[in-house]
């Protein structure tokens, strides 16, 4: 009964049950109040306060930015000849953000697409430094057959594209690979100095010769892409774009024929030969033989090609004529004698008595003219003709290699001459100063008679032996010389680069002297004694020129020069200008190991100079 009474007053406390039911509804309302007024507020911070910042996000997830490189400049001759071009190309590329695991991806990539340790190795560099959302290069220049084997299986490699470019191909090969350079793909020295900004979505860069030197010239400035794409990434189309600056075109100061004309000439022998017009220093030919095809390096060389020319005992890869350097030799004479007249310290009729054998007082060093017997007594203008050892002698004592090394810088020797190539060699200018400095030892008077015949410390390089001779071609005038001529952007005509000016006067006391100094280089080629008459003739035109043979080992053996292998035997040089009356091409020639100046060096030359004059317009 107890239990009834109390259950039966619970049951009928309505208003204890109404006052509950009422207090957990409002407790309910304020807790739906507060999700809602929550959920409100979360919603006006992503839809008002961070609209921008996720809006932005949103749109970066379906608008990719992609750089699109620029078509790098052309380069032709003088005459518009194409050298370097550019040709539609396709490369396999990686986006970092999309790879989930790379040896995975690579693995199966190279069951599709023949991939070599050195695309592996430059794409594992590449790959470290990139960022993430920017495309890697993993190889260049696929096939067709490659290109349809990645499309097939596309849905198979997210984080892979293939993209289509421009790849840098050089029209003639080994013909200008030292003198043009090449391209190479962008490394991590290269993008330590190169501007990310103008460089987003380019691979390659010049890496040597002009490539190098007029790099900023030829690249252009990248434009950029508003590139619309689905979930997995590949792109839709294109919303907006800013194009590329396409790179400038380059117009040389070189004759494609007379280039061709001088790699005959050499006919497989090493060598190094440059040839300028003295007027203006236009480079009109530069030749370093061997050479290399410049197209194995534009997408990376292989490493056994690349070991083939390191090894190779002719060094293809060495730059003679630029780089190289070589005694002078003879064809330093026609400056000694100038030198001479100009300083005082000879008349053009002063004679000296060649026996074949030179000696200081009180020395028992002998000095021997090249013939065996001397030359008898010659004045200067025989002394240059038929290169009597005696007469330099004598007037490098007499001057003293203090007076020498300073007239000799006035003709550019021990500097270099500010050619527009990266490495030009500097030479060395014996000097009293030169010797303290490099060798810490006094300078001694024998050191002086044998840098009188261009020997001893003596090393020129061929531009300074080309820039020399066209100082005496043109009487005293300095040419700059230079490869770039003009330049063009687009469909514009040519603009020139430099005028025709000189840029520099060697001091001249007498016009006599100078004249003398030609004249005796005529007889070289044309005199019925000259060192090489052999070559001039049947010349329709009028050669001066000089000889020169620079020794590896000394005579004193009776052997003859050919006689010796070929890396001993002696330097063969030849320098001239042509016409002699009018010059309008000066010339410097090396053969290495060529043994005679006057039995290679020359009529090598002359094949040269026939090329030009062959190019010449007719005379009225």
């Amino acid at each position: 009964m107890r239990l009834s009474a109390v259950s039966e007053r619970r049951i009928k406390d309505g208003g204890m049950e109404a006052v509950m039911f009422r207090n957990r509804a409002i407790q309910g309302f304020v807790i739906v109040l507060l999700c809602l007024l929550a959920l409100a507020g979360r919603y006006a911070w992503l839809q008002v306060v961070k609209y921008e910042e996720y809006a932005s996000r949103s749109e970066s997830n379906r608008v990719r930015l992609q750089p699109v490189a620029p078509a790098r400049g052309l380069i032709h001759d003088r005459n518009g000849v194409l050298l370097a071009e550019n040709r539609p190309a396709f490369r396999l590329e990686l986006v970092p953000e999309r790879v989930d695991d790379l040896d995975r991806v690579l693995a199966e990539l190279d069951q599709r697409v023949q991939l070599d340790e050195m695309d592996l190795e430059k794409f594992r560099q590449a790959y470290g430094n990139a960022r993430r959302y920017q495309p890697v290069p993993l190889k260049f220049r696929l096939s067709e057959l490659e290109i349809a084997r990645l499309a097939i299986d596309q849905h198979r490699f997210p984080a892979v594209q293939v993209t289509p470019y421009q790849s840098r191909h050089y029209v003639y090969g080994p013909m200008y690979a030292h003198l043009i350079g090449y391209v190479g793909r962008i490394d991590e020295a290269d993008q330590a100095r190169l501007d990310r900004g103008r460089y987003a979505g380019s691979t390659h860069v010049g890496k040597t010769g002009l490539e190098r030197n007029y790099e900023d010239m030829l690249h252009g400035a990248a434009g950029l892409e508003r590139v619309e794409t689905h979930a997995n990434g590949r792109p839709l189309r294109v919303l907006s774009s800013t194009p590329p600056e396409p790179g400038q075109h380059l117009f040389l100061t070189i004759d494609h024929r007379l280039q061709e004309a001088a790699i005959r000439a050499f006919e497989g022998q090493s060598g190094a030969a440059i040839a300028i017009d003295p007027r203006n220093g236009e480079v009109l030919a530069m030749v370093s033989l061997p050479s290399f095809d410049a197209n194995l390096f534009v997408s990376g060389i292989s490493r056994g090609n690349y070991a083939a020319l390191l090894e190779s005992p002719y060094r293809p890869l060495f730059n003679r004529a630029v780089q190289g350097g070589y005694e002078p030799g003879s064809t330093l004479k026609p400056h000694m004698v100038l030198m001479g007249l100009e300083l005082g310290l000879r008349r053009p009729g002063d004679t000296v008595l060649s026996t074949g054998q030179f000696r200081l007082p009180g020395h028992p060093q002998v000095y021997r003219d090249w013939r065996s017997g001397g030359h008898g007594r010659a004045d200067a203008r025989r002394a240059i003709a038929e290169s009597v050892n005696t007469y330099f002698y004598q007037l490098a004592v007499d001057a003293g290699i203090d007076r020498m090394s300073d007239y000799m810088a006035d003709f550019g020797f021990g500097r270099p001459t500010g050619l527009d190539l990266l490495g030009e060699g500097e030479g060395v200018l014996p000097s009293r100063d030169w010797k303290r400095a490099q060798l810490n030892q006094p300078w001694y008077l024998g050191e002086t008679v044998i840098a009188g015949i261009g020997q001893g410390y003596w090393v020129t390089t061929m531009p300074q032996l080309a820039r020399a001779t066209a100082i005496l071609a043109s009487g005293g005038r300095d040419p700059q010389l230079h490869l770039l001529r003009a330049v063009a952007s687009g469909v514009d005509a040519p603009e020139r680069m430099h005028d025709a000016g000189p840029v520099g006067q060697v001091p001249v006391q007498d016009r006599a002297h100078w004249q003398l100094v030609v004249d005796a280089m005529t007889d070289v080629v044309h005199g019925a004694s000259g060192t090489a008459r052999a070559v001039g003739a049947d010349s329709p035109y009028t050669i001066a020129g000089k000889t020169g043979t620079a020794q590896r080992v000394s005579r004193r053996e009776g052997r003859s020069p050919q006689d010796l292998a070929q890396h001993l035997r002696h330097q063969a040089l030849f320098v001239g200008f042509a016409p002699a009356e009018d010059p309008r091409i000066a010339i410097a020639v090396v053969v290495e190991g060529g043994g005679s100046g006057s039995r290679t060096a020359a009529p090598l030359a002359r094949r040269i100079l026939d090329g030009w004059w062959q190019l010449q317009p007719p005379q009225p």
